[in-house]
């Protein structure tokens, strides 16, 4: 007997499957593979054989602050779980990204071209590698090695390299004291279904794509040094003297600000352990990545606060930063309210991770659980450099994106969460990063469509398709469904591909089953095809008590409709309409207004509503 769920959900299924057949979005061979091979499903489900590869990572580096030398070991478990035999294993050695003679796609200062990654000894199962049994080209090393389905190869790496003064192109120097330090070990790159190994490189634009792994980490560091990384820190008994290990156990059950390290006791010492040095050892699991941040000379604030009311699960927050920095005061409050939005408001989903630390630094950058931010003059700019870093933790983290090929996927979302919560935290702010960038490009040849692999991208297209163009495209959706489906959909989306490695195509399904509604109208329009936002205020009647408004797109590109009504009493009237208005096709919109009072005026247009001319944006009544 069939329950009325399953049936529920069985109409579902085929009425998709009737809509999809009727308003279908174009698939490249690759991703049509992937459905034959049944490692997809076009419900936007993992299918029944979908599989990824993963690793379990020891690592232990020693970092001289005074030199910028790391040296190091890692030891890696990988498990081929695909259906492959695998006869080369590829690496990515992401500092050779400094290295002389790599290809870069932005410029560093001569003193930071270095000798790259030195590899002293690699092992494969026990057995020494030659250096003639691996090639390293940039970023990317191969190394013969044979591993079957279902197997395990176990790799032992000793390496080093030099950290980069400046240059900040997400890690390096900060000052004197501190330091904030990614990928600076080697692994073993991604092998998937698409793909199979992922070889572009790394060039410092286009971000990363990295298996869910998990990281045993020691970092030892000179005594009067402090560490914060990605994971848990399991032991701080043995590293922070017994006053501070109480406090930053305080802050993890307290949701008031707590100041574990203030500026009287940084200067006065005795908070580490009194030893020439210190080792800092750490534990994070299913994570795609590990970075750590050190300093002798930062305060510390934290707070937590309960994530998951069902399990009462709570996620510390820590600001890390240069005294000096006053700006960054508030950065505690900025990125608790953060944690707390995106728990309880947008995307509604209980923070994942047990803490999450905004350190002090130069650039404008996202790892697991930790943010790497300059700090910002004007308030407005830190709390939407905030937000916008910490929204990260969901996209690519949480999901496991290939940030490499799909930047949109993981940055328009954190550009309409800092659009969505950058308000929370202060009303007054409107949020529009992102929307300038894309109306300056819109329609000239350097605009892409935001399926155009990131890759391939570059110049202002890059930016736009990456952040502005998709928020919007997500902002829309959200308008049409209502914030209660839009929400229904996207935790299907996240229940579905949380942990593991979704593409476009996962995400229009989910979207699409997850809400009921077939909206590869859209998906097509906004995130396929070329085409202009223009819309226009076409003809205006005025018959008594009747106004009749029409709306033209003169474009290509389905935006909403806000009329933004002036009336001669001096009272203004907004009347908006989503992007359904153009579902069919249509190319105009006509709307009547039943009103006693005259207008004066008629704008046409919001914030979030880019528009390639504005000239016939505006009406203004006959005198």
């Amino acid at each position: 007997m069939i329950s009325y769920q399953r049936l529920l959900l069985t109409l579902i299924f085929c009425w998709t499957t009737i809509a999809y057949a009727q308003n279908t979005l174009p698939v490249p061979v690759n991703i049509k593979a992937a459905y034959n091979k049944g490692t997809r499903s076009t419900d936007g489900r993992p299918g029944k054989n979908y599989w990824q590869n993963d690793a379990d990572y020891s690592i232990k580096i020693s970092f001289n602050p005074a030199t910028r030398n790391l040296d190091g070991t890692v030891s890696i478990d990988y498990t081929n779980n695909s259906p492959d035999t695998l006869n080369q294993v590829w690496f990515k050695l992401y500092p050779n990204l400094f290295k002389k003679g790599s290809i870069r796609s932005m410029p560093i200062r001569p003193e930071d071209v270095t000798d790259g990654v030195k590899i002293a000894q690699l092992s494969s199962n026990g057995l020494k590698q030659d250096s003639t049994k691996f090639d390293i080209e940039g970023t990317n090393m191969v190394l013969s090695a044979r591993v079957a389905p279902g197997q395990k190869i176990h790799f032992d790496i000793t390496y080093s390299y030099n950290l980069n003064k400046t240059s900040p192109i997400r890690t390096g120097q900060v000052d004197t004291g501190a330091f904030f330090i990614a990928y600076f070990f080697p692994r073993v790159a991604v092998y998937d279904d698409i793909d199979g190994w992922n070889k572009n490189p790394y060039r410092g634009t286009e971000e990363f794509y990295n298996d869910f792994s998990h990281f045993n980490a020691e970092i030892t560091v000179p005594g009067n040094y402090q560490v914060w990384a990605t994971g848990d820190l399991t032991n701080a008994s043995e590293v922070y003297t017994d006053r501070y290990v109480k406090r930053i156990a305080d802050a993890s059950l307290s949701d008031k600000v707590t100041d574990i390290i203030t500026e009287a006791e940084m200067h006065a010492g005795g908070i580490a352990k009194n030893n020439p040095t210190n080792t800092w050892k750490f534990e994070a699991d299913n994570v795609t990545d590990f970075a750590f941040a050190i300093s002798n000379h930062y305060v510390w604030k934290a707070s937590s606060l309960v994530v998951d009311p069902k399990t009462n699960r709570r996620t510390r927050v820590d600001a890390v930063f240069n005294p000096a920095h006053e700006d960054y005061l508030e950065v505690i409050n900025y990125a608790r309210k953060t944690v707390e939005a995106m728990s309880y408001t947008f995307p509604k989903w209980p923070y994942p991770y047990p803490h999450e630390t905004v350190f002090d630094g130069l650039d404008q950058m996202e790892y697991p659980m930790m943010v790497n931010d300059n700090p910002e003059e004007k308030a407005a700019d830190g709390i939407e450099l905030t937000d916008h870093e910490i929204f990260h933790t969901m996209f690519p983290f949480y999901m496991g994106i290939n940030e490499t090929k799909y930047g949109w996927m993981d940055e328009g979302w954190a550009t309409i969460g800092e659009w969505i919560i950058s308000p929370i935290i202060d009303p007054t702010l409107t949020d529009t990063f992102g929307v300038p960038q894309y109306e300056a490009v819109a329609g000239k040849d350097a605009d892409q469509p935001i399926i155009t692999l990131t890759t391939q991208l570059s110049g202002p297209s890059f930016e736009s398709d990456s952040y502005g163009k998709p928020g919007l495209g997500y902002f829309y959706v959200r308008d049409l469904l209502g914030d209660s489906l839009f929400t229904k959909a996207l935790h299907y989306y996240i229940e579905q591909w949380h942990g593991k490695h979704p593409m476009p195509y996962d995400f229009f399904n989910c979207m699409n089953i997850g809400s009921g509604q077939n909206l590869n109208w859209f998906w097509k329009s906004w995130f396929f095809d070329g085409g202009v936002p223009d819309l226009a205020i076409g003809r205006v009647t005025h018959l008594g008590d009747e106004y009749t408004i029409v709306v033209a797109n003169e474009g290509e590109k389905p935006i909403p409709v806000n009329l933004n009504l002036y009336y001669k009493d001096g009272t203004i009237q907004l009347i908006h309409r989503t992007i359904e208005v153009w579902k069919t096709g249509s190319k105009d919109v006509t709307i009547k207004l039943h009103t006693h009072k005259r207008l004066q005026k008629i704008t046409l247009g919001s914030t979030y509503d880019p528009d390639i001319n504005k000239d016939n944006n505006v009406w203004l009544a006959p005198k």
